[in-house]
């Protein structure tokens, strides 16, 4: 999809400090063996004084509009996207984040496409502003913690980060615009994430620790490993393609890549090498200090870019998404100036 009126005007990340995975390793929360495989030197972990996953949105939130120089009130829709649990149940999590962050009466709805809520967000919001203008606050903000997630241990090759994230869109202009946005979905793939755990009563966490890779080995045990990975293969390859043909580009004109915070391994596997880049054109050194964001890793990504300079006017960089069900999303933006609040 060519997106001809679609604009970043502000950004902003809320993050907690990071810990040494060496600390991690130290106190037995992840062997050795798995955090060098992992490629990590640190992840973003809250503390026990830290602010609930809505605070956190609510803070990043904040500062995407001051960077943007507006209170909120041209706000359209908010649109809050996140992964694990919020830490309320049966609660209007965007309601809280907009009641916080903007002055605006407007709808404010929850993204519920894990990992790939954030451009699942960014797709919605582009709808919206291309039938009347205005604004769209993105947010997106988790905490993995016991005892329902383990972020090392539920999902072997991804550590998972905690933090908060936004993204003000606008249909009149900012300093960054997205050329184009495509999202690929492939639903035979859904049970990956869910193999093995039949349906039942309702119940608001996981009976134990959240074990994601055993789910993705009875999948692949009942799909086969051909049939899983040519799937996989073929959703982010189909994203990528038409999201940089309705841009108007090839991939060598990509400046960097914003991938998903996976682990270095999955990282190579999944996007280095069947994209033929480098990790130096993507945002791993960045990423490996922070650790998986859940949805909001494009977001944060964008943002370390623009505050490093990394990206100047002209460039133009990709964001990419992946989440479970699945999905695939791909994204053109092109930076059109250096905003004021760059470092």
């Amino acid at each position: 999809m060519r997106c001809d009126q679609l604009y970043v005007a502000g950004l902003g990340t809320w993050l907690p400090p990071a810990e040494p995975v060496a600390e991690a390793v130290a106190r037995g929360d992840v062997d050795e063996a798995a955090a060098r495989r992992s490629g990590m030197r640190s992840v973003t972990v809250c503390q026990d004084d830290a602010p609930a996953p809505a605070e956190m949105a609510v803070r990043a939130a904040g500062l995407a509009l001051r960077r943007a120089g507006t209170d909120g009130t041209d706000v359209r829709m908010l649109l809050h996207a996140s992964l694990y649990d919020q830490g309320n149940a049966l609660w209007g999590t965007a309601s809280y984040v907009q009641r916080r962050s903007v002055r605006a009466g407007c709808p404010a709805l929850e993204v519920r496409q894990v990992s790939n809520g954030g451009m699942a967000a960014l797709l919605l919001a582009s709808a919206v502003l291309a039938q009347g203008g205005g604004e769209v606050l993105l947010t997106t903000a988790d905490r993995f913690c016991p005892p329902g997630f383990d972020r090392w241990r539920s999902d072997p090759g991804t550590v998972y980060a905690d933090g908060g994230t936004a993204m003000l869109l606008s249909a009149g202009g900012g300093f960054a615009r997205v050329r184009s946005l495509a999202v690929v979905s492939d639903p035979e793939l859904e049970g990956m994430h869910r193999e093995g755990d039949p349906f039942g009563e309702a119940r608001t966490a996981s009976e134990g620790v959240l074990d994601l890779e055993a789910h993705k080995k009875r999948y692949v045990a009942r799909a086969g490993m051909s049939f899983s990975v040519a799937r996989v293969t073929a959703g982010q390859r189909d994203a990528v393609k038409e999201a940089l043909a309705d841009a108007g580009v090839e991939a060598a004109d990509i400046s960097r890549w914003v991938l998903p915070h996976f682990g270095r391994r999955r990282l190579e596997t999944n996007c280095l090498r069947p994209l033929g880049i480098g990790a130096e054109r993507t945002t791993w050194e960045f990423s490996s200090r922070v650790g998986h964001l859940g949805a909001g890793d494009q977001t944060a990504g964008l943002e370390h870019l623009v505050r490093s300079g990394a990206l100047g006017p002209g460039g133009l960089c990709v964001l990419m998404g992946v989440g479970a069900g699945f999905t695939w999303s791909c994204a053109v933006v092109e930076i059109l100036r250096v905003p004021g609040w760059t470092a």
